[in-house]
């Protein structure tokens, strides 16, 4: 397990299975399974995981099959990202065919893409959500320029933190200030896991 603590709570967007949504978050748990998990319930998985490392208030849950050791990073005046890369089964977001689901209603883990993403300062709701595209559209670029067919996998999940308070930007997007920076550190950080052994 790879295991992020802020010293104050965080705001945070997120699509993980565990902790996902809008609202301040304490940590961050990225847990290390099998390939081939098909465990119908992995937010009550994680809830279980968090319990047994007495992690208190809120958090963000994700899963792989990928080491965490091999968490990649990149930063940017600001702005930090880290990922674990994991591209098995990478897929075009618009493929004619949707893959075949597990019992949980959503595709296995042994490929997935995990991103975390932290800014020094507060986004506006706008601008958060903003940012989740942000990233998304990095981490895209960056698979695309590794020669990955594929945007993504279907299982990636991605959270994007900031600071709770102080003055807001009011943008988000690649061509902003601090998006900016977040797409290059995120283009960077994916990147870089691409090349690590094992992705393809």
């Amino acid at each position: 397990m790879a295991l992020w603590r802020f010293g104050s709570p965080l705001l945070a967007l997120s699509s993980a299975p565990y902790g996902g949504g809008w609202g301040e978050r304490h940590w961050i748990l990225a847990a290390q399974v099998a390939h081939g998990y098909d465990r119908a319930d992995p937010a009550a998985h994680l809830a279980g995981l968090a319990s047994d490392l007495r992690l208190d208030g809120p958090g963000i849950g994700m899963l792989t099959a990928v080491d965490v050791r091999l968490v990649t990073t990149g930063s940017e005046d600001g702005v930090a990202a880290a990922a674990t890369v994991g591209l098995t089964h990478p897929s075009w977001a618009a493929a004619d065919a949707a893959p075949a689901a597990s019992a949980g209603g959503a595709p296995g883990v042994a490929g997935t893409v995990n991103i975390v993403a932290v800014l020094s300062r507060r986004l506006s709701g706008a601008a958060l959500v903003n940012a989740v595209m942000t990233v998304t559209e990095a981490k895209s670029q960056a698979l695309w320029e590794a020669g990955f067919a594929g945007t993504g996998t279907p299982s990636d999940a991605v959270a994007v933190l900031c600071a709770p308070s102080g003055p807001a930007e009011a943008y988000g997007g690649p061509r902003s200030r601090y998006g900016s920076r977040l797409a290059r550190a995120v283009h960077r950080a994916v990147l870089d896991g691409t090349r690590r052994a094992g992705t393809r």
